[in-house]
């Protein structure tokens, strides 16, 4: 392994070359720099990722002219870029993004990555990333790693040869983290109703924010928990401080939290370091349903933009305007499903922040359906939880209906009986 500045380091990449960078937590910032300064150099650089952190200057001008991002997932700071002509969205389950670098669909020619220093015998970490990344680096033709002594080390697949590194640049810079926010009221009765569903020695998936923070809130008197999930944050932590969280009951990796990526604060870099008790494995093994379901009452808790009367889930458009990604609701909302005694959960609180409805007749025009209503089981907002399994469509739209801002229930029910002639 060669260590060389960074400009060096990213004079691997070529004009017409297909980049991929590391995302969440460990997104090798230095290097994307250090390559968007050459962009009056090269031309037709694809930039492949999913969600990242970071300014991401090569989908501003003028370096846009140079790169073209090509994204599985829209996150805030890339999310005009994949919207516009300088960016495009490739709409696929996590579970399946594997598969476009190694069916050679879309073949990568360098992979950007942040890594552990090497231990003694050469191996370094992919830290709390494992993701896509692990079938990037065994794909690319170039590895070129930035190399961060703050990274974790962390247990599982998430490994890579010095050997394979084509060239690297040392640093010593924090992780990217998220500090836990406090939960608004709403959030709060969303978390105390979904809460409610969830049984002792069932195995739970939740991602961040302020609604599954809660959830794990209300945990507190329950027993034999575990995970399997697609990422996990700081909410985790106290439960298992307090030997709720113990994976005793899994048939997966029994006593394993089996993650895929983590993104929170320092605290909980800190306790992933090192840790046996956290398993990090690639997205093609975390959200396979086929292993997902083997768990006990997998409880799977996501959220929504919209839910029309039937019960689709919208959960990554505005209309047309692409806004997050697929990801991998639908793996864990099958898993689940399928698993004994599981729950699939939608939870979203019954209005936007300018008080429309996210309940609705028909989604907006132009909308993608992630979660189809054949797949839907439970959905809660904070006025409760309806079940729309085995459910007919009347019986979903009142349902649905019950559970909106009573603010909106009635134009909801006019337009039930007058539109859709679903209920009387």
């Amino acid at each position: 392994m060669k260590i060389v500045s960074a400009a060096e380091a990213v004079s691997h990449v070529n004009s017409g070359n297909r980049v991929f960078f590391q995302g969440a937590a460990m997104t090798p910032n230095i290097l994307i720099e250090a390559l968007v300064d050459r962009h009056t150099e090269l031309k037709n650089v694809e930039i492949f990722h999913i969600h990242t952190e970071g300014p991401a200057r090569y989908t501003q001008p003028p370096y846009r002219e140079s790169f073209c991002l090509n994204s599985c997932f829209a996150a805030g700071n890339v999310r005009d870029a994949i919207n516009s002509v300088y960016g495009a969205y490739i709409p696929i389950f996590l579970s399946e993004i594997h598969l476009l670098f190694r069916k050679n669909i879309l073949p990568l020619d360098v992979a950007f990555i942040q890594v552990s220093p090497p231990d003694k015998h050469g191996f370094c970490s992919l830290g709390v990333s494992v993701d896509i990344t692990l079938p990037a680096i065994q794909t690319a033709k170039k590895v070129i790693a930035q190399i961060n002594p703050q990274v974790p080390r962390t247990h599982g697949d998430g490994i890579i040869h010095v050997s394979r590194i084509t060239a690297a640049v040392e640093r010593n810079n924090p992780l990217h983290s998220h500090e836990p926010a406090e939960a608004s009221e709403i959030e709060k009765q969303i978390g105390k109703n979904v809460a409610e569903l969830i049984e002792d020695g069932a195995t739970l998936q939740m991602g961040i924010g302020g609604i599954p923070n809660v959830v794990l809130n209300n945990l507190m008197n329950h027993k034999r928990l575990g995970i399997h999930t697609e990422m996990f944050s700081d909410g985790v932590l106290p439960l298992i401080e307090k030997g709720i969280i113990t994976g005793e009951e899994k048939e997966v990796k029994t006593g394993k939290i089996v993650t895929c990526f983590a993104l929170g604060s320092q605290k909980l870099y800190d306790f992933i370091d090192d840790n046996p008790m956290i398993h990090f494995k690639e997205a093609a093994y975390t959200n396979d349903t086929a292993i997902i379901r083997k768990n006990p009452k997998v409880t799977a808790i996501n959220s929504a933009i919209e839910i029309d009367l039937t019960g689709q889930v919208c959960a990554d458009t505005i209309g047309t305007y692409q806004y997050s990604g697929v990801g991998g609701q639908m793996d864990f909302i099958r898993g689940a499903s399928l698993s004994e005694g599981g729950k699939a959960i939608i939870a979203m609180p019954s209005i936007t922040s300018k008080g429309f409805s996210k309940i609705v007749p028909n989604l907006k025009e132009g909308a993608g359906v992630t979660t189809t209503r054949a797949h839907v089981h439970y959905i809660a907002t904070e006025y409760g939880v309806v079940n729309l399994y085995g459910k007919n469509l009347k019986q979903r739209a009142r349902a649905l209906i019950s559970i909106a801002h009573p603010n909106h229930r009635e134009a909801l029910e006019e337009e039930a009986w007058h539109r859709m002639n679903k209920i009387r």
